[in-house]
């Protein structure tokens, strides 16, 4: 399964590198696919009725909607996203079951680091104690999934002021760098991530 590095990429060029993606394994064509990538400054919009009033005072931050589930969240640097664009096979088709499994994921990627995380009830994401480390959010088109989860690893957390994330209010965010008092870095969790992302879906990714 490939794992494919953007390094920083604007949201809109990433989403349409995924729907290219998507669309090759629809047809049966290509590879399961992990996309790492760090994002510039952008709040996005999740299906959830509710979102748009979330959005407080987006200032120079972008708003862009898009297809996946969830509420609004925000973006930006130090901030690990992964989109896992996988086809689910039969026995595979519970899109609760892929949600858990990311979260299960997350948790292992953060335990390797010293975080114990969790899940909280009702709560889609990963959690600390109170606090809420990562957000997910998927798509899925003819069992396929796209988008995925936002890990925060070095986040300038005054962003998410601009937001109810999630619903939440901005405190109830933390990053990895503030649980572990150290500059963690997004090299540092990529390997991290992927590798766990893999053991949690069943799949391997590697470099092409």
């Amino acid at each position: 399964m490939a794992l494919v590095d953007l390094g920083t990429e604007e949201f809109g060029r990433a989403r349409d590198f995924q729907l290219e993606i998507v669309a090759a394994r629809q047809r049966g064509d290509g590879e399961d696919t992990l996309i790492l990538v760090e994002h510039p400054h952008v709040i996005t919009l999740g299906r959830t009725r509710g979102a748009p009033a979330n959005v407080l005072a987006a200032g120079d931050v972008p708003v862009v909607e898009i297809e996946r589930g969830g509420d609004v969240t925000y973006h930006g640097p130090g901030q690990l996203v992964a989109y896992p664009i996988v086809k689910l096979e039969d026995g595979e088709r519970d899109l609760h079951r892929f949600l858990r499994n990311l979260e299960e994921g997350i948790i292992r990627a953060l335990g390797d680091v010293g975080i114990a995380a969790g899940r909280r009830a009702g709560a889609t994401g990963v959690w600390t104690g109170d606090k809420k480390i990562a957000s997910i959010g998927i798509a899925c088109r003819r069992w396929v999934t796209f988008h995925g989860l936002a890990l925060n690893v070095a986040t300038d957390l005054a962003y998410f002021e601009r937001i109810n994330p999630c619903g939440f209010d901005a405190a109830t965010m933390t990053s990895a760098s503030e649980l572990l008092g150290r500059a963690v870095s997004v090299a540092e969790m990529k390997p991290l991530l992927a590798r766990r992302l893999g053991e949690a879906l069943g799949r391997r990714f590697t470099p092409p």
